[in-house]
Formats: C-alpha cells, sequence, structure tokens
C-alpha cells in the first residue's frame, strides 16, 4: 500500500508543473553517445519522455544529433573526418553521407520509436526546415578559414511544424539545412535547436547528451552546477570550464535565453526519464541556464 501511496504523491507534485504547461512548446535537442546504445531501453529512454509529455498537453519539437554514427559511415566510405576548432571539415561527398545519415536513418529511427509507443511524431530533413549561411572560423590571426560545407542557420521554415504542433504531432528535424546558394549543409545540432526554440517562442529548451550537464572539474560528476545565470559564463570560459564542445551549447543557450526563452537545461540522456525529472520535480536535474 505505501508503494501506492508513493506513486500517488510522485504525480501530486507533477500536478502544478503539468498544469503551468499545459500547451505550452518544449524543444528537446536529442544527442549523445546514448543515442548508440545496444539498449534499446537507453535509446528509447527519450522517446517515452517525448509520448508522456504529449499526453499532458505540452507540445515536445525534437531536433537531433548524429556525430558518431556519421563518423562511422564516413569511414566505412573511406571519406576522412577531420575536426577544426571542434567543427567537423565537411567536403561535397560528405554532405551528402552526413544528409543520409542524420535525414534518412537516425530521423525515421526515432520517429519509429515514439510512434511505437503510443505517440504521434513526422520527420522532417532540416533542409526543409531550416535555412543558413555558410560558415567560417577564424583562425588566430582573424583570418578566415573555410570548412566546407559547414552552415550557420539563419531562418527556420515554422509553418510545418506549427501544422505539427496543432494537429498535436512531434515534429522531429535533423540538422542539415540548405544554403542561400541551394547547396545542402551540414549545422551544429545544438545551435539549431536552439535557433527552433527561438522562433517559436518556446518555453523550454533541453540539451541532452551524455553527460551529467556542466561541470566545475569534467573528471568529478559531483562538480556538478546545477544553476547558471548567463552573467557568470564568461568568467568560466575564461578559467576553462567552459572549453570545446560546451561552447557552441552555452553560447545558443545564453542566445536562446536571451530572445525570450525561460529556462535552458543541460541534462544527461543516459539518466532514465531526465527529461520528466527536470520538468516534472522540485529539484530538476542537470544545469538550468536562466537570464
Amino acid at each position: 500500500m505505501q508503494n501506492l501511496i508513493d506513486k500517488a504523491a510522485t504525480l501530486l507534485e507533477a500536478l502544478p508543473y503539468i498544469q503551468r504547461f499545459r500547451s505550452q512548446t518544449f524543444v528537446v535537442k536529442y544527442g549523445g553517445s546514448f543515442m548508440d546504445s545496444p539498449d534499446a531501453e537507453v535509446r528509447s529512454a527519450v522517446a517515452r519522455d517525448v509520448v508522456f509529455l504529449e499526453a499532458v498537453g505540452i507540445n515536445p519539437v525534437v531536433v537531433h544529433g548524429g556525430g558518431k554514427a556519421i563518423t562511422r559511415e564516413l569511414d566505412a566510405s573511406g571519406l576522412k573526418t577531420e575536426f577544426v576548432q571542434g567543427q567537423r571539415q565537411t567536403t561535397e561527398e560528405s554532405v551528402e553521407v552526413v544528409e543520409r545519415v542524420l535525414s534518412r536513418e537516425i530521423n525515421p529511427e526515432i520517429v519509429e520509436m515514439i510512434t511505437k509507443l503510443g505517440g504521434k511524431a513526422k520527420g522532417f530533413s532540416g533542409t526543409e526546415i531550416f535555412t543558413c549561411r555558410k560558415k567560417y572560423l577564424k583562425t588566430a590571426d582573424g583570418q578566415e578559414l573555410d570548412i566546407g560545407f559547414v552552415g550557420e542557420v539563419t531562418a527556420v521554415n515554422l509553418e510545418p511544424v506549427r501544422e505539427c504542433i496543432r494537429r498535436s504531432i512531434t515534429p522531429v528535424v535533423s540538422p542539415t539545412a540548405r544554403g542561400e546558394d541551394g547547396h545542402i549543409y551540414n549545422c551544429n545540432a545544438d545551435v539549431a535547436a536552439a535557433q527552433m526554440a527561438i522562433a517559436l517562442k518556446a518555453r523550454r529548451l533541453f540539451f541532452m547528451s551524455d553527460v551529467p550537464g556542466l561541470l566545475r572539474d569534467f573528471t568529478d560528476p559531483s562538480s556538478l552546477i546545477s544553476h547558471l545565470q548567463v552573467s557568470e559564463v564568461g568568467d568560466l570560459k575564461r578559467t576553462g570550464v567552459i572549453d570545446k564542445g560546451m561552447i557552441p551549447k552555452v553560447d545558443s543557450a545564453i542566445e536562446a535565453v536571451q530572445a525570450g526563452v525561460k529556462k535552458v537545461a543541460f541534462i544527461d540522456g543516459r539518466l532514465q526519464h531526465s527529461v520528466l525529472l527536470e520538468i516534472f520535480t522540485d529539484k530538476g536535474v542537470g544545469t538550468e541556464v536562466v537570464g
């Protein structure tokens, strides 16, 4: 009997959050090595959370990554993968592989998982949703560095996404984009998710990866920063706490918060039901970024 009472208490803890967030839009960036797990339960855990959000009247929108799968496929195709300043150099040959893996392999798999669990989802190649400009990196002496078909999202075609939301269907979008020159470009999934959240005026944005959140010491999970003000970010960059792959995540989070997204959270996709724990419990998990 006590077990049943505890379950009821959990539901009651969630109730005010369900009431508060009903009809709100939440963007979930789905990425990390847990996507490649051989354990189907681990791979489908995020999909279960998405289905729950649908069921309680929240509008989830998923933007997914797939970097490890892309690297494996490029290696199998004999195409060399090189990274410059954390960005994948993308040739015309390799961008075709990127689009195939992201939009025609990973995307349908996520849609299928959501559907099998009783939800409703529709997949989109990012080329249908995102427009981008070619991205250049800067060298130490300020020169532009060409890294190929890598794009920076500049616009979001919201009508297909809004049509899904109106019909209580979860849009699942890959992070590729169509350039102003008509070419397909590979885009950073964190940046794409943030631009989606900004365009939709989403209430929340979640970055899911395979780390517990933002750590003061990346070797020590207990050094988790649970609450981060935008004003603190500069010092954390200067001291190297925010470095390398975390920079585009944190920069995107700041841009989203400054554009009106109420809260951005970095959460661990390996933790069962981390999205639900972050939304529907008093304590939450991971790192929350606020203005």
